[in-house]
């Protein structure tokens, strides 16, 4: 090992050393970590009120431009919403089919329509400032020139929509402001649109609610008049108290006016070339911060004294909890029940019920499987019962070693075909249409009328619908050598009815070639075998036999007590026999 590999060990093995003593240090019991956390969440936030305290100044000066900016911003958005909704309104009036064709009557009469309940009025002015219509009076009213003509002039010059200072209306004789949109007509005369709207339904604006208390606002014009103000509507129309506000820079301001500081911010509407303004007496607004201060100190102190108690007694109910926890843990390990606990944490609740939900199901999972291995070993000893059967019969049958190979071959394979089955609908039950298709299907023809399957539907225990497959099968093989699949036109009709509390079932076979059997004792074959005796005596089943001219029938009638035995057991509601 090279010298440099000896030091890197060395400082590996020191680190390790270490980090085992620091965590040594570290182990203390959880009141220790909780007045810890209290100290660490508390002392911080004295210190930092100390700090707070001596820039007292500063911070309530930033806290109150963000609130100003913020009120003033909120006025804003509403005012110039309502402006918006305004221009939108003009731009519906633009494609007015009246005003395309001249018609102010008619657009007159739209807009009254429309503009009902909305305190918002129509106008059309022409270039020489000539009122077309007014939705304010009756049409064919005799009206004069507008009163706002310096904005219309912007409007008609610019060719974009435009928005007024304040101005005593001379036909509403009231405080009013216009919102212009200039428009061609389909003759090239150039005309306003014009929406035209009183101060005193502008209140809504500047609402108290969107206000921090003790705040005013006022939406102030181009000019320095007020608009609407939350002083009332004695201010409408007025210079705006503080003559200094047209030459503020936007933001907050101190101003004193009659011997009294206000704090005062302004904003601008870039929409409308309005200010929007905010003011307080600077004494109202300081107080509020500074018993604010003051509480949050001797709040503090108290708060530390309770939760550093509080942290003690919750310390000590938890480690209790804990300690219950960890033997509810060691009695589900044993396999013991574990009933839930009331504990003081309320999660520490959930932990406990998780606990005794585990040993319940551990409970149920072990006798489940129980359950498991002697189902198991009882269906594994049915199976090599009827496998056993098989190999005898076949064995006693066959005519060579390949016969009896193949014979053998195929009853085992529907038998698979039956447990595969009985495995995929083990809680329900095995449906007597799909077992009966299931079984069919590698003997019958391509031609599907040859083959017809009809019933309600019966379901069947897993023991009956194996003894069921295996009679189906040795049918259905019987068939393919001797009967209706052994050639190109045989069919064969299975069906099956509910007869007083009986399942009756029927197998006929139409279209063999029937041979005339040689005389002599007739050997039974394993179909046989399997109906007369394992559907006759382990089902109870009837059964008759009958041959026809053209094919075998089968009929027998089963009780339906005997069908469905398995699912009894399971508590299975299901079943539609």
């Amino acid at each position: 090992m090279t010298i440099l590999g000896v030091r890197e060990t060395v400082k590996t093995g020191a680190s390790g050393k270490a980090g085992s003593d620091w965590r040594k240090r570290m182990r203390h019991p959880v009141v220790f970590y909780l007045v810890w956390l209290i100290l660490l969440a508390v002392v911080p936030a004295f210190i930092f009120a100390a700090v707070v305290l001596n820039r007292a100044n500063e911070a309530q000066e930033r806290v109150r431009e963000s609130l100003l900016r913020t009120s003033t911003g909120a006025v804003g958005r509403v005012m110039e919403r309502e402006v918006t909704t305004m221009l939108s309104t003009l731009s519906f009036f633009t494609a007015s089919e009246q005003l395309a064709r001249g018609d102010m009557r008619g657009l007159q009469e739209q807009a009254e329509k429309a503009l009902a309940g909305t305190n918002s009025y129509l106008l059309v002015i022409d270039r020489n400032y000539h009122q077309r219509l007014n939705t304010r009076v009756p049409y064919g009213t005799p009206l004069g020139e507008m009163s706002d003509r310096t904005t219309a002039d912007k409007a008609f010059a610019s060719g974009e929509p435009a928005v007024s200072n304040l101005f005593f209306g001379q036909t509403a004789q009231k405080w009013v402001f216009n919102v212009h949109m200039p428009e061609t007509l389909s003759t090239g005369e150039q005309v306003l649109l014009t929406l035209t709207k009183n101060a005193e339904n502008f209140t809504s604006v500047v609402n108290r609610d969107i206000l921090s208390p003790g705040w005013n606002a006022a939406v102030v014009d181009d000019a320095g008049v007020v608009i609407v103000s939350t002083d009332g509507p004695d201010a409408v129309g007025k210079p705006f108290f503080l003559p200094l506000v047209p030459a503020l820079r936007i933001g907050l301001a101190s101003i004193r006016h009659d011997n009294t500081d206000y704090q005062v911010v302004t904003d601008f509407s870039a929409l409308t070339g309005w200010r929007i303004v905010a003011w307080a007496k600077a004494s109202d607004v300081q107080r509020p911060a500074t018993a604010s201060f003051l509480w949050l100190a001797a709040g503090g102190a108290v708060f530390a004294g309770l939760a550093a108690g509080a942290a003690i007694l919750i310390a000590r109910a938890l480690s209790r909890d804990v300690k219950l926890l960890a033997s509810d843990a060691t009695r589900l390990g044993m396999g013991e029940a574990v009933p839930p606990r009331r504990h003081v944490i309320s999660e520490l609740d959930t932990v406990s019920r998780a606990l005794s939900e585990a040993a319940d199901a551990r409970a149920r999972a072990e006798n489940e499987v129980r359950f498991l291995m002697r189902e198991v070993a009882h269906r594994s000893k049915n199976q090599l019962t009827v496998i056993q059967a098989m190999l005898n019969q076949s064995a006693g049958t066959a005519e060579s070693a390949t016969v009896f190979a193949d014979a053998f071959r195929k009853r085992v394979a529907g038998l698979a075909r039956s447990t595969d089955l009985m495995i995929a609908h083990a809680a329900q039950g095995v449906e007597l249409a799909e077992l009966a298709r299931n079984q069919l299907k590698p003997f019958a023809p391509d031609d599907a009328a040859r083959v017809h399957i009809d019933g309600p539907s019966i379901r069947l225990d897993s023991q009956t619908a194996q003894t069921f497959g295996m009679a189906l099968h040795e049918l259905a093989t019987n068939a393919s050598k001797y009967g209706a699949f052994a050639n190109d036109r045989g069919r064969v009709d299975l069906t099956w009815s509910i007869d007083d509390d009986r399942l009756a079932l029927v197998w006929r076979e139409r279209g063999a070639d029937i041979e005339k059997p040689a005389d002599g004792p007739q050997r039974k074959g394993f179909g046989s075998i399997v109906l007369e005796r394992m559907l006759g005596m382990a089902l109870q089943a009837e059964l008759e036999r009958q041959m026809h001219a053209d094919g075998i029938e089968w009929r027998v009638r089963i009780p339906l007590s005997q069908l469905r035995t398995d699912l009894s057991d399971q508590d299975d509601p299901g079943g539609e026999g």
